[in-house]
């Protein structure tokens, strides 16, 4: 069984573009809280700044990855796929949604409890095991390149001037996204936590401070709030979602 929390916050943008999803649940305001049981997805998605309809495009990406009906033997790649032409498609038919975009984090449970991670975009995924986070998703932008370069470190990945520019994401009408997977061999173990997070929490708050968050003898809700909070304290001014999950026996 997993224990699953997510907090999705406008902060101090006047609307929220990032959306969360937790199984059947697709919300874009609060928390969420479940207890379930495999097969399930779990992912954020966030508007793309500075393109039309971002909340629209957050939103309906996790709707249509909620009713995809995942399982151990389904290529999800070429599902999540289908999501992006769907996306295209209908910002084409409507010029009032043009080139509606967004990106999308996540990972899916199989009835065997093996699990694939998926990303496209900025947004993050990492693993929280014996005190220590490590980022399992790859961001997919130009710092990320410059960084993987050696043309920039990364503390200088926050205020570089084209910290903002993501490669082609969900619903881009010119160029179809790269759907980065990873499989983490044997699924998670008794303790781990998964936690999923969009750049509005992932740019403010550092790895030791998620760390210590984590750490504290307080509900799983809390510690997620306090992350929101920790993001809001350091200046963050975009939308703040952050999903945890817990595996127990």
């Amino acid at each position: 069984m997993y224990y699953c929390c997510g907090v999705t916050e406008k902060g101090v943008m006047p609307h929220n573009e990032d959306a969360l999803l937790i199984k059947d649940s697709v919300i874009d305001s609060g928390s969420s809280e479940q207890t379930i049981a495999p097969p399930f997805i779990a992912a954020v998605s966030d508007g793309v700044s500075g393109e039309r309809s971002g909340e629209l495009a957050s939103k309906m990406c996790l709707e249509l990855l909620r009713d995809v009906d995942y399982s151990g033997d389904m290529k999800l790649d070429e599902e999540l796929l289908a999501i992006h032409r769907r996306l295209a498609e209908y910002s084409e038919s409507d010029p009032e949604m043009h080139n509606m975009q967004a990106t999308l984090c996540g990972f899916a449970v199989d009835e065997s409890n093996n699990i694939l991670t998926f990303n496209v975009g900025d947004s993050r995924l990492y693993r929280y095991r014996g005190g220590r986070i490590r980022q399992i998703s790859r961001d997919q932008s130009l710092v990320q390149l410059l960084i993987d370069e050696g043309a920039i470190t990364r503390e200088e990945r926050r205020e570089h001037v084209h910290r903002n520019i993501i490669f082609p994401v969900f619903g881009n009408v010119k160029s179809t996204p790269k759907v980065d997977t990873v499989s983490i061999d044997g699924g998670m173990e008794y303790g781990d936590l998964l936690l999923l997070c969009t750049d509005g929490l992932s740019d403010y708050v550092s790895a030791l401070d998620i760390e210590e968050i984590l750490e504290l003898p307080k509900s799983l809700k809390s510690r997620l709030h306090l992350l929101v909070d920790k993001a809001l304290e350091n200046g963050s001014k975009d939308n703040i979602t952050v999903i945890a999950v817990v595996y127990y026996e």
